[in-house]
């Protein structure tokens, strides 16, 4: 791909994110390509549509959130790396606002995303289970549904998803809280 495709394409997509945590995953693409300063059919030639823009997007957005795992899992303290990257996942899944509910329904969303997920925070979990700080039996799969409630509840009130994962987090782990 040239350079300046690339570079429209990475734009594309960045856009995309930005509108996506403003309005939900309908925005309108006319509105993504107008804020990339590209033309509909630019977005249309890297992407053909709206689910295959979307699946960049979340992609990338977990991407992010997967290399993020693997940074903490060099952090001294194992609960506060697990609690940082909750925090990480509550973001992702407040500024997705329904993408991954689109793919889903457009049956286009691979379990290989929600998998990398899941990998990339047993990891931590296992390591702040190891060090005694969480119990044994709180499974990656429970918290990440604690996240994804606490990302509805709160909607773009990103304060009170703080104040309610920092109480998750006291129940969990409540000798540390």
């Amino acid at each position: 791909m040239r350079a300046d495709a690339q570079r429209n394409r990475d734009r594309l997509v960045a856009v995309a994110a930005e509108v996506v945590a403003e309005q939900g995953a309908e925005a309108s693409l006319e509105e993504i390509s107008r804020r990339a300063g590209v033309g509909s059919a630019t977005l249309h030639r890297h992407f053909g549509g709206r689910i295959s823009l979307l699946e960049e997007v979340f992609r990338s957005s977990v991407d992010a959130v997967c290399a993020q795992a693997v940074e903490l899992l060099d952090a001294p303290d194992p609960l506060q790396a697990l609690t940082n990257w909750l925090r990480a996942m509550v973001r992702h899944a407040t500024s997705s606002r329904g993408l991954a509910t689109v793919l889903v329904m457009s049956g286009d969303c691979g379990t290989d995303t929600h998998a990398r997920v899941i990998a990339a925070g047993r990891s931590l979990l296992e390591r702040a289970q190891d060090g005694g700080a969480v119990p044994a039996d709180v499974r990656i799969e429970d918290l990440l549904k604690l996240v994804n409630g606490i990302s509805l509840a709160s909607g773009d009130d990103s304060a009170q998803a703080d104040r309610l994962l920092t109480l998750a987090m006291r129940g969990i782990a409540p000798a540390r809280g």
